[in-house]
């Protein structure tokens, strides 16, 4: 089901984006807008500016912009749609859907998917207090030290032992036994018999940045195996896009200076049990490009812990391959490898917080570990060496880290400095892209300014006459103008809306680049601008139609007469 675009527009409206943004990066005022350090990527002086005049948001360092809907997409990581409903949830109403082109078909099954995954949460929570076997998971709590308030923290439960703990709640509703097979909770077997997956198990819901539960995690209570149990890919849960305790993390620290970044849940439990309440953790699989964009957007500084031994150091080289071509300017990581047979549940019990946070502050940067890494597999062997490390530096996007990273690799082959390394190898190092470009300087054609100033000041149009002569003039982009004046003729918009409009247009990347064009026009002559680009046009409209019909070699009547006022308007403007 589709979106109306009215209720769409009506969003945008009754958001204010400078309320919006100011709660998840605070804004400092700036003449008529308001400015911050851009939250997209790491700067050290604001280059992140928001609009409050015209709904839009944009960043002179890395380029981000848009409105509200945008903001939320890509602060939040969230689809249009979600976007969309997590907007209008801010607002206590409801999103209206209609039958259109827009219409997803998994739409409905995802929204009854994300009701009993929460159904199934309360469900456990519930076991952990009722059932006739809450005692042994309650012991088992207090042996691994874990307070009342951490479990309701993070909503831990209990799945009792048997096959149909969860499935006896929906033996007589058919099709919410095939949602919960679908969303992983039920198994059928061969026979198409159906049982419950999770069983005598800890639960751990899965949230995504949203809150919803999209999946869980099952620890075994006593020796059985697996230890742990999760759920499996799903139409809502995709495990490589999620961490575990990132929700709870921003429910805790609006900014938070650094993520832990482990792999387990219960390391993140035991570990917010103990205050150091910013750790997440990958749900037992290597950590992906997509966590890694979360990770380093959460916080500007990320520390990835791993066990000590091989398996461990191999985990942590992967980990950094995948974050090479990710990180941007003031992005750090760490690597943090803990002692053999220990993990982080078990080394914050045994040296607590203050100690534990030590380590931390110890742990290795990332160029340190890359080249130690690469120096205990090459040994001597300088060729292999600075091949492998060539060709992970080029994948490095952040020029100052790719500089340091040459610099190092030039110090390890006895090199002078990283000029002669590039030199030598022929390495070209990216150059960074101009904060502005080459044709957004200047005031431009009055075309150009015309729909720059009907972008930034849509209300010019509101109301307006139709401009006839727009629609006999041959030149690129008046029909955009004529477009734009017919929108804005007809409703009261913001920018903010009038660009939302046009999210599918083609079009679309020219009128973004001119809603953050500087045209030199001040506000209180923007009118009068607009006014003399409208006269321009019309003029130029005149000469060109003077000029086809002075070119025919034979004219109708109507033609001859319609020259005649064109000659007559043409003197009346020389004199």
């Amino acid at each position: 089901m589709a979106i109306p675009r009215d209720f769409i527009n009506e969003l945008i409206a009754r958001i204010d984006i400078v309320d919006l943004i100011d709660r998840k990066v605070p804004l400092k005022k700036a003449g008529k807008n308001h400015s911050a350090c851009c939250p997209f990527h790491s700067e050290k002086s604001p280059s992140f500016t928001v609009s409050r005049d015209k709904q839009f948001y944009h960043c002179f360092g890395c380029g981000a912009h848009g409105n509200a809907i945008d903001f939320v997409m890509e602060y939040d990581r969230l689809e249009f749609v979600d976007a969309i409903e997590e907007l209008a949830g801010q607002l206590g109403i409801a999103v209206p859907r209609e039958q259109g082109t827009g219409k997803r078909p998994d739409q409905g099954l995802s929204r009854d998917l994300y009701q009993l995954m929460e159904e199934a949460n309360l469900f456990y929570q519930s076991q952990l207090r009722q059932h006739q076997d809450k005692q042994k998971v309650i012991d088992y709590l207090e042996f691994r030290g874990l307070s009342n308030d951490v479990v309701e923290q993070f909503g831990i439960g209990f799945a009792p032992d048997g096959w149909d703990g969860l499935l006896g709640r929906y033996r007589q509703n058919q099709a919410a036994q095939d949602k919960l097979l679908t969303a992983g909770m039920l198994i059928a077997n061969d026979n198409g018999k159906r049982y419950d997956r999770f069983r005598d198990r800890l639960m751990f819901p899965i949230r995504d940045r949203r809150g919803r539960v999209v999946g869980f995690g099952g620890r075994v209570l006593g020796d059985g195996t697996p230890k742990y149990l999760n759920s499996p890919e799903t139409p809502i849960f995709h495990k490589g896009n999620e961490l575990y305790g990132l929700y709870e993390l921003k429910q805790k620290h609006r900014d938070p200076q650094h993520v832990l970044i482990v792999e387990g849940y219960m390391d993140v439990v035991a570990l917010a049990q103990f205050e150091v309440d910013y750790a997440v953790a990958s749900l037992g699989t290597a950590t992906t490009a997509e966590q890694f964009q979360l990770l380093v957007r959460s916080a500007k500084q990320v520390i990835c812990c791993y066990d000590g031994d091989r398996a461990g150091r191999e985990a942590a080289w992967r980990a950094l391959e995948t974050a090479l071509p990710l990180l941007k300017p003031g992005d750090q990581v760490k690597f943090m490898f803990l002692p053999q047979g220990e993990d982080p549940d078990t080394m914050v019990r045994k040296i607590g917080k203050d100690a534990f946070e030590a380590l931390m502050q110890d742990a290795m940067l990332l160029p340190a570990f890359l080249f130690d890494t690469l120096s205990n597999n090459h040994g001597a062997d300088k060729g292999a060496l600075a091949k492998q490390a060539i060709g992970l530096i080029e994948k490095v996007q952040d020029t100052v880290l790719q500089n340091l990273l040459l610099e190092n690799l030039a110090h390890k082959l006895g090199m002078n400095s990283s000029e002669d390394l590039k030199k030598k190898l022929g390495f070209a190092v990216k150059k960074a892209q101009p904060l502005n470009a080459k044709g957004l300087q200047g005031r431009g054609t009055p075309l150009r300014l015309a729909i720059a100033l009907l972008v930034q000041h849509p209300h010019l149009g509101f109301g307006l006459e139709e401009q006839a002569a727009l629609k006999r003039l041959k030149m690129p982009g008046v029909d955009l103008l004529g477009h734009l004046l017919e929108i804005t003729r007809e409703q009261s918009l913001n920018s903010a809306q009038l660009l939302e409009l046009h999210r599918e247009h083609e079009q679309k990347s020219t009128l973004i680049k001119l809603a953050q064009w500087d045209h030199q026009v001040a506000d209180e002559n923007v009118l009068l601008e607009f006014k003399q680009t409208l006269i321009w046009l019309y003029n130029q409209s005149i000469e060109q139609l003077y000029q086809e019909l002075s070119l025919k070699q034979t004219l109708t009547k109507v033609e001859k007469l319609q020259l005649t006022k064109l000659i007559a308007i043409i003197k009346g403007k020389a004199t």
